[in-house]
């Protein structure tokens, strides 16, 4: 089979099951079976999409910036804390069991602890970000760093290689792929944690919107404010997509 016909099969099945569930939907609501009050119609939520999207436009600028300051840190913070985890072996016993027990605890249950701390502007978003984010990245790199060959550390040794050549030269290049596994995990984490610790407090953003709309039974407002931050998500994990292509170029060389 040619690769034409296969991507043409993987682009064209997800669409034909996409359009046919799109089209059940609207006639389940058209025909009466589903109560339109309760589901908005595909039309409906598009009408929505279409009649809000100034506002949408404004309020996912202030999430998008929530989300990008929030992911920055949290992926900084996150690769510190792999580097120094793998280069002292007590700090990885110390902090593994502590990152790990820190993401059991909801995040709901903390984004109203952040607003009492810092109030209701940017500063508790980005906190709530950075928790939520520097999590998956911490874990993914450090399980990469603690992959790597020993074999090729000790080579490297023999060759009387420094600790920073090790890690620039054999660690990190073979710990990139990890990486990047745990920065798209991230990068959907920063947009829904923007918008869960917008639920509790703030002046702008998708979700100050969507908590307006819902109180005002707007469920095709609703619908349209969620199909945004999916896409927003999908964006964001294609951006890493085409980082990741950027910094690891012999990955797809064959492809």
């Amino acid at each position: 089979m040619k690769k034409s016909e296969v991507l043409t099969k993987r682009v064209m099945v997800p669409t034909v099951m996409l359009g046919l569930l799109l089209l059940a939907w609207e006639v389940a609501v058209r025909t009466g079976v589903v109560p339109s009050f309760l589901l908005p119609s595909p039309s409906e939520v598009v009408a929505a999409f279409v009649e809000d999207a100034p506002l949408l436009v404004r309020h996912a600028g202030t999430t998008l910036l929530e989300a990008a300051l929030g992911l920055g840190i949290g992926v900084v913070v996150g690769f510190v804390a792999a580097v120094l985890m793998d280069r002292f072996e007590l700090l990885y016993l110390a902090l593994d069991p502590i990152i790990t027990v820190s993401q059991t605890v909801p995040t709901v249950a903390i984004a109203p602890l952040l607003v009492l701390w810092f109030g209701y502007g940017l500063a508790p978003k980005v906190v709530l970000i950075v928790l939520t984010t520097f999590f998956p990245v911490a874990v993914s790199l450090v399980g990469g760093f603690r992959s790597v060959d020993p074999d090729l550390i000790d080579l490297m040794r023999t060759m009387n290689a420094t600790d920073f050549q090790i890690f620039i030269k054999v660690k990190l290049p073979l710990a990139m792929e990890e990486f990047f596994s745990g920065l798209r995990i991230s990068a959907t984490y920063a947009i829904v944690g923007a918008v869960i610790a917008e639920w509790l407090g703030g002046f702008s953003g998708l979700g100050v919107y969507m908590t307006r709309v819902r109180k005002s039974f707007s469920y095709d407002s609703m619908f349209a404010v969620i199909i945004l931050i999916s896409g927003l998500s999908i964006a964001l994990m294609k951006c890493v997509d085409l980082l990741e292509r950027a910094c690891m170029p012999w990955k797809h060389a064959g492809k």
